[in-house]
């Protein structure tokens, strides 16, 4: 006979220590919101808190590249003669490299490890990258060596058995409801879900947020040499993307399409030689012809 359903939930019922609460529960929350304002603090205190202000050369690099970026998607709004002139000239200058940093390096590849630039960059990211992996590798080995196996609390919604594995880290019971969360899996959750709070705290950019480390983790793995990009080349690319812009001036025409838009006059096409020609439809327009044409003759008799 199948066993009834309240059965098998108090079968499954779990009755946890209000000690468990006190001593683990609230303890781990609280270390965790500790370490990330002490890792906010010792970021700004190395100087990856803020970043560097870049120089002056390094400005116009970047804005030069905005410049030809803004020509090719806003250059139909002015005139044919303007565009070509902006065009030529923004394309010999990228050809040149009269807006690089350093024109004398465009040829040929610099070396991160020989360029104080490059060096610098990779001085700052590995120190922002100690002050994330430390703590939290102290914090996992403290909760798997103080609180392993610990069954914290139960989360008030059913879940799907993909969560086991997330929920239950640590605890190896394949017959334990979904819904009870581990030691292990509480500090992820904390890891992931104390953003609103440090947020609340340190303000929009801290360096205590779990997902920035998950992103930068993932950065230095995909560059780990942490070299910056190569202006020259993406000056290249942009005067080839403004040889191949084409220019159409909005406002060409724009007397005869404005009063097509107001119905003042509409497009007629010829068959004969497949043109368009624009008629006068307008009464006001009719009449005004139709005087004048009536004073001129008036004015021959």
């Amino acid at each position: 006979m199948a066993q009834p359903l309240a059965s098998i939930a108090e079968s499954q019922a779990l009755y946890l220590d209000p000690e468990i609460r006190d001593w683990v529960l609230i303890p781990i929350m609280v270390v965790m919101v500790l370490v990330g304002i002490f890792r906010d603090q010792v970021t700004v205190l190395i100087g990856g808190g803020t970043g560097k202000k870049p120089g002056l050369k390094a400005i116009r690099e970047t804005k030069a590249l905005t410049r030809g970026v803004t020509l090719r998607n806003y250059g139909n709004h002015i005139q044919n003669n303007s565009f070509f002139i902006r065009k030529t000239f923004l394309s010999e200058a990228y050809k040149r490299g009269d807006y690089l940093k350093n024109p004398a390096a465009a040829n040929h590849a610099v070396n991160p490890m020989t360029d104080p630039a490059g060096m610098e960059m990779m001085m700052e990211g590995m120190k922002k990258n100690f002050a994330m992996i430390i703590p939290q590798t102290i914090i996992m080995g403290w909760i798997n060596f103080f609180f392993s196996g610990f069954v914290l609390i139960k989360l008030p919604f059913p879940l799907t058995l993909r969560f086991k594995s997330m929920l239950q880290r640590g605890v190896e019971t394949p017959d334990m409801d979904v819904t009870w969360v581990s030691s292990l899996s509480w500090y992820f959750l904390n890891l992931f879900g104390l953003r609103s709070i440090f947020t609340l705290l340190l303000g929009e950019d801290n360096a205590a947020d779990g997902m920035r480390d998950m992103a930068a983790m993932s950065q230095m793995g995909a560059s780990p040499t942490g070299q910056p990009q190569d202006f020259h080349k993406l000056f290249l690319a942009e005067s080839e993307n403004l040889e191949l812009t084409t220019h159409n001036w909005e406002l060409d025409d724009i007397e005869n399409r404005l009063l097509i838009k107001f119905g003042k006059r509409s497009p007629t096409i010829n068959d004969d030689d497949d043109t368009i020609e624009m008629e006068d439809i307008s009464s006001d327009f009719s009449d005004v012809k139709g005087k004048s044409k009536r004073k001129g003759i008036n004015k021959k008799k």
